[in-house]
Formats: structure tokens, C-alpha cells, sequence
């Protein structure tokens, strides 16, 4: 088999779908993941911070929770903030076996959420026999310092024996924990990027809370990923960045090809 023909065989092994902000579709080793889901309608949704401060949802979600179809196991990044689960997401979380989240979501949420500290893991069977291991990754919502206001975040590593490994960052702003993943995943096959270069002009002197354009394609380099799928970095006021910079600074880094925008 050729490279390219080895690298679309692995693509179809790993079906990915953005389904607005930061709600994908994974489908690995037989099963369904969701990550951060949102459904609500646009509008404005108040931040847990002192002060009248609020989240803008500008687009509506293209997708109901009915319109996913069955889903294994949900991979929340963070309970705190409407833009990773909104009203219409909590209603959907009982609704799945299995939330995997932050240790302190856990404890928020209960019922069926199961918190991973970092480096953590779960496994869950498989169809097949085989198994799907789920393990929790470092991410930082924010400059470092920043957890007491903005929250515990955690990212996620899909692996399994036979497939190609999975990376979802969550809202991660540092890079050097990107850098802590790739030391002991790459190269990593598909990197789900949450990025928009969120800022806030209150918050953090208008500090990075994802990932920008730029950081997203040095992550991409780090991780040595085949394929970068971009989320989260549409429908909300607070995204600085759009799919038009992120494909120019991918194209400036010589990295055009890794992008897959899967919408």
C-alpha cells in the first residue's frame, strides 16, 4: 500500500465531524464519543465570575442531541462554561453511559461522570472484544496561575492496540503541556484542536485562553500529527480567530495539508 493510500485507510478508520464550537463526533473502535456538548440556541450566557459578564453565542448549533445517534461516552473538557456545556448538554449527559471529565466536574456533575486526573485512564470494551483506552491529558484554560478563576480543564488521549491514537486538547492555552503529550504520544495520528485564540478583555490582561492560529500549527509540529481537525473556534463572541487564520498560519507553517476541517 502506498503512503497516501496507507494514510486515507487510516482516515477511514477514525471518522471525525465538527458539529459547531467545540462538539465533535469521534467514531473509534466501534464506539461514539462527543466532546463539550452544546445545543443551545445563540444568545448570552452568564460567566460564573464576579461582575456582569457573559458568554455571546453568535450561531446556532447545526445539530440536536437526536441527530448524533447513539454515543458511547462523552469527553467533557470542563463543566464551568457554557460554551463547552450549555443547558441543552447537561439535559444530554445522563442520557450516555459514561461522561469523562475533570475530578472536580465529576464531583459537580455526578451520576454517570467519572473524573480523570492528568495522565489517568479509563478503558471501555470495545464491540469487537478489544478495548478503547481513555486517558486524561494536561491542558490549562488560560495563562499559568489561572485555574482559581477560570477553571480545571482536561484534555484526552484515544488509544487503542490496533488503531491510531486520537488527541482532543480541550481549551488548553499551553503549549508546553502540548509538549508533555507529544513526549509520550507521538506522533499522534489525528490532534483535535480547540482553537479561536479565545481572549477576554477582562480576563488575564487579555491573555490567550486557547490556543491561537499560530500556537495550533506549532502544536500540530510537536505532536507530529497527520491530521489536525480545528474546533471550537467559531459561534462565539470571544473567538479571536476564524477558519480563514487558521488556514493561513497552517499554510505559513507548511502545514496545509494536515488541515481537515471535517464539517
Amino acid at each position: 500500500m502506498s503512503g497516501a493510500s496507507a494514510a486515507n485507510a487510516t482516515s477511514e478508520k477514525v471518522p471525525v465531524r465538527v458539529h459547531g464550537g467545540p462538539t465533535t463526533l469521534i467514531e473509534y473502535g466501534g464506539l461514539r464519543f462527543v466532546t463539550d456538548p452544546t445545543f443551545d440556541p445563540p444568545g448570552e450566557y452568564p460567566m460564573p465570575l464576579p461582575g456582569d459578564h457573559k458568554l455571546v453565542k453568535t450561531e446556532p448549533s447545526p445539530v440536536t442531541p437526536a441527530d448524533l445517534g447513539p454515543v458511547d461516552a462523552v469527553l467533557l473538557s470542563h463543566d464551568e462554561h457554557d460554551d463547552n456545556l450549555d443547558t441543552a448538554g447537561r439535559a444530554f449527559l445522563p442520557e450516555v453511559p459514561v461522561v469523562f471529565t475533570t475530578v472536580s466536574g465529576a464531583g459537580r456533575l455526578g451520576g454517570n461522570a467519572r473524573g480523570l486526573a492528568f495522565w489517568q485512564s479509563a478503558e471501555l470494551k470495545r464491540p469487537d472484544g478489544g478495548t478503547v483506552t481513555v486517558t486524561g491529558v494536561p491542558a490549562r484554560h488560560g495563562p499559568e496561575g489561572c485555574e482559581p478563576v477560570s477553571g480545571d480543564v482536561v484534555g484526552f488521549m484515544l488509544t487503542s492496540d490496533d488503531l491510531p491514537t486520537v488527541y482532543v486538547s480541550g481549551d488548553n492555552a499551553a503549549l508546553e503541556h502540548v509538549k508533555e503529550i507529544a513526549a509520550r504520544y507521538a506522533a499522534v495520528d489525528t490532534a483535535i484542536l480547540f482553537l479561536g485564540g479565545a481572549r477576554m478583555p477582562f480576563a488575564f490582561d487579555n491573555a490567550l485562553l486557547t490556543l491561537d492560529s499560530a500556537l495550533g500549527a506549532e502544536a500540530a509540529k510537536l505532536l507530529g500529527a497527520r491530521r489536525v481537525v480545528p474546533a471550537h473556534y467559531d459561534g462565539w463572541a470571544h473567538f479571536q480567530e476564524g477558519r480563514a487564520a487558521i488556514e493561513a498560519a497552517f499554510t505559513e507553517a507548511g502545514l496545509t495539508d494536515r488541515l481537515d476541517f471535517a464539517r
